[in-house]
């Protein structure tokens, strides 16, 4: 029997594409040059992100890519069409069985619509993804009209801006190539997250009164995003392990990202306070859909992770700190990340200096 179909991952993607806002006026001519710059930008950053990471990339690494914003919806489409399949799955083996054909093809159209709609939002926002792609070739991408955007909104030098977004990005690549683990480890634990978070029809009336008592937070910016209004106290325990990982891998990044910048980037204290200005800004309505999509927790898991590897590195140096990358049990937990002590007592033995 085929597995059914509950998202259409074909209107998914063109849905995404029809929603998504154009990117910055350029010439032909200007966007080659710009692929071309951007490409030749995150080749230099190999070498001192691995430098100052004291981690290097496999030569066998797959260079990064640069895209627009219709081929950043279709990858992320495929990924998380894979990373859903086992929750899928899940459903289809359910005793109560799969919907009826035409309730499959009506509600898989809307979930497709849904998926491809948010996307849409996403895809103007981001400047940089590694891609796990679960079952697929994993890579680095690099969202050129992007760069291009926010260069120009933050009126900052673009070849120092895209330089500094390579060092970032670049810093991803290395964590989840030098370290042949973590990939999957992220993988497998996000997909045991949403399983476990999906009701099912014996507590699905319990979870909507979570979400009415909870929804006020969202709007208050306290939550996580709509799937934490559903989780139980279990699951949110769960779920703040799962984002300590995530805080860790890009508060990470953003430090290498810093530490590399001032030798090789001159204007890099200007485009990061340009940078973090802008992300207070946003308008009442983005900030809204930034909370509603978990998108603000995100923004605290730069400030938590930075804080936390610093912490670390100013405690047991970068060679110490590179302990985390080990093995799965050495990664901090939701409480170790904002408590870097406990990450350093329970790693090496001993407690930060105060």
């Amino acid at each position: 029997m085929s597995t059914p179909k509950y998202i259409d991952l074909d209107f998914a993607k063109a849905t995404g594409r029809k929603l998504a806002a154009p990117g910055p006026s350029v010439s032909a001519d200007e966007a080659r040059a710009i692929v071309a710059d951007v490409r030749e930008r995150a080749a230099a950053a190999v070498d001192p992100v691995a430098a100052t990471s004291r981690m290097t990339a496999p030569g066998e690494a797959p260079a990064p890519l640069v895209v627009d914003r219709g081929t950043w919806i279709d990858v992320n489409v495929d990924s998380m069409g894979a990373m859903m399949a086992p929750l899928i799955d899940h459903f289809a083996s359910l005793p109560k069985g799969p919907p009826p054909p035409a309730v499959q093809a009506i509600g898989s159209r809307l979930t497709g619509a849904e998926l491809g709609g948010m996307l849409a939002f996403l895809s103007s926002k981001v400047l940089g993804q590694y891609d796990l792609a679960p079952g697929g070739t994993r890579s680095l991408m690099l969202v050129a009209p992007n760069l291009v955007h926010v260069e120009r909104e933050l009126e900052v030098d673009p070849g120092d801006f895209r330089s500094w977004v390579c060092m970032h990005e670049e810093t991803h690549r290395v964590q989840f190539t030098a370290v042949p683990w973590l990939a999957d480890h992220v993988v497998s634990s996000a997909q045991a997250l949403m399983r476990d978070l999906v009701p099912d029809a014996e507590n699905l009336r319990g979870r909507f009164e979570m979400l009415r008592t909870r929804l006020p937070q969202v709007f208050r910016g306290e939550s996580q995003g709509l799937l934490d209004l559903f989780a139980t106290e279990e699951q949110r325990t769960k779920m703040a392990d799962v984002t300590a990982v995530m805080s860790l891998l890009e508060g990470h990044a953003d430090v290498v990202m810093d530490d590399v910048g001032p030798e090789l980037i001159p204007t890099v204290a200007t485009i990061r306070q340009r940078f973090e200005s802008r992300r207070k800004g946003a308008g009442a309505a983005d900030r809204l859909l930034r909370r509603l999509l978990g998108l603000e927790a995100k923004m605290r898991q730069y400030r938590d992770g930075a804080a936390f590897v610093r912490a670390v590195q100013a405690e047991v140096g970068i060679d110490g700190f590179n302990a985390v990358w080990a093995n799965a049990e050495n990664l901090p937990s939701g409480r170790e990340i904002t408590e870097p002590a406990s990450w350093v007592r329970r790693v090496h033995g001993r407690a930060l200096v105060d």
